[in-house]
């Protein structure tokens, strides 16, 4: 079954940043999520538009 969401220490894994910086993203409202029981859930299509979006254009500068 392929995976449909993140949760915010993937994004730290995936992308090597701190985790305010993933906060900081989802406050910037990046890309698509939830909070279900007090937890963050990234939609992973979400994401990866996001992602692949910011590798072509080269306009998202993300700063620990």
């Amino acid at each position: 079954m392929e995976k449909r969401c993140y949760k915010v220490k993937e994004l730290q894994e995936m992308l090597g940043i701190s985790r305010a910086t993933v906060y900081d993203l989802l406050k910037r409202k990046e890309f698509q999520w939830v909070m279900i029981g007090g937890k963050y859930i990234i939609s992973k299509a979400s994401f990866d538009e996001w992602f692949d979006g910011s590798m072509t254009s080269g306009e998202t500068h993300l700063e620990q």
